[in-house]
């Protein structure tokens, strides 16, 4: 039996990224057991989630918006969902799973206000950074409140076999629309055809036109097109919108590693021709429903209306390649780094 006590580890950021990021933007460091002080809770790490709009944090902040990067030789955060360990605080107790943003470490201490509590009844743990987090919570706000998809629509959605692109095309699908994937690979085609039953995918690396294929995909034209991508993926669709068209723009995944903004197509003018709206969004504009959302979320996956996929890596250790794999497309739905078990005995 293994009676030694927890190593902890943390990944600092070791450099600001020039263009992409490599191994050498991260450094491990050991580092000591948090203490657990009064009102605080000591968390294990068990689920890391690793999203592409972390790229830009990695850059070096200026006096406008330091404040908003990471800092060098600090943890990096993202999403995880953790177990309690330890407790000095009444609303939480031993044992208990939560998730926010946490630093890239095993053990740490937190304040209570950083916490939510993960409902494992909604669906799996893993869930909370994933279809019921804010990838989830992105796909259907900006699918419903922004594209504001109806019944006999069509919709294009890019990026669509990814954490958020697969959450809004099933959205899309449920609400009775036309749904039009693109992606980058013969397997996440099939994926989108096959498991999440969308109308069509378009392999956007095979296509030479994509201007055309889209057309062709949507020969009525495009109601709503969310977009995860940018690029001149969004110029291939937006070519192809109707009338009161809207378009919710959600990320923009193909700019994050470049030092210089893409010049692309002008949208004004098209806007106006075709009374059209664009807006962009982040999920946190509408906190208020969250719970609600959730409900919505989970009820649809526990139907069957709706499935997810995680692509889940093992091992601590692989938190930066597996953050490093999301540019270069290698996951089909959620990339998340399982890093610790749950104690059943913490309960």
């Amino acid at each position: 039996m293994n009676h030694s006590k927890p190593q902890n580890q943390e990944i600092v950021l070791a450099k600001h990224p020039e263009g992409a990021v490599k191994e050498d933007t991260f450094k491990f460091n050991d580092i000591d057991m948090p203490k657990c002080k009064d009102g605080e809770i000591l968390i294990k790490s068990i689920y890391v989630s690793v999203d592409p709009g972390m790229r830009g944090f990695m850059d070096k902040g200026d006096s406008d918006n330091a404040g908003t990067k990471f800092k060098l030789n600090e943890p990096i955060t993202s999403r995880t969902v953790a177990q309690v360990m330890d407790s000095n605080n009444a609303d939480f107790k031993t044992g208990d799973i939560v998730h926010g943003r946490f630093a890239w470490q095993k053990y740490q201490s937190v304040s209570a206000d950083e916490l939510e509590k993960v409902d494992p009844d909604l669906a799996p743990i893993s869930t909370a950074v994933s279809m019921l987090g804010i990838p989830g919570l992105a796909a259907y706000f900006g699918m419903l409140k922004i594209g504001q998809a109806k019944k006999g629509e069509t919709v294009v959605v890019s990026g669509a076999a990814g954490s958020v692109g697969s959450i809004a095309s099933q959205v899309a699908r449920i609400m009775g629309c036309k749904v039009v994937g693109i992606a980058g690979s013969a397997e996440k085609i099939d994926y989108l055809e096959n498991d999440l039953g969308l109308d069509k995918g378009i392999n956007y690396k095979e296509t030479d036109d994509m201007q055309a294929a889209i057309k062709e995909a949507c020969p009525d034209g495009v109601d709503v097109f969310f977009d995860n991508v940018g690029g001149e993926l969004f110029d291939a669709v937006f070519a192809n919108i109707n009338e009161h068209a809207r378009i919710a723009i959600c990320g923009q995944i193909a700019d994050y590693n470049t030092g210089d903004a893409p010049q692309g197509t002008r949208p004004m003018h098209t806007l106006i021709k075709k009374s059209a709206r664009m807006e962009g969004f982040v999920v946190y504009d509408f906190k208020d429903e969250f719970d609600a959302a959730k409900k919505q979320i989970s009820a649809w996956y526990n139907d069957g209306e709706m499935i997810y996929k995680e692509n889940l890596i093992e091992g601590f250790e692989n938190i930066p390649s597996a953050f490093i794999g999301l540019f270069e497309g290698d996951n089909i739905g959620k990339q998340i780094v399982k890093v610790g078990e749950v104690e059943s005995n913490k309960k």
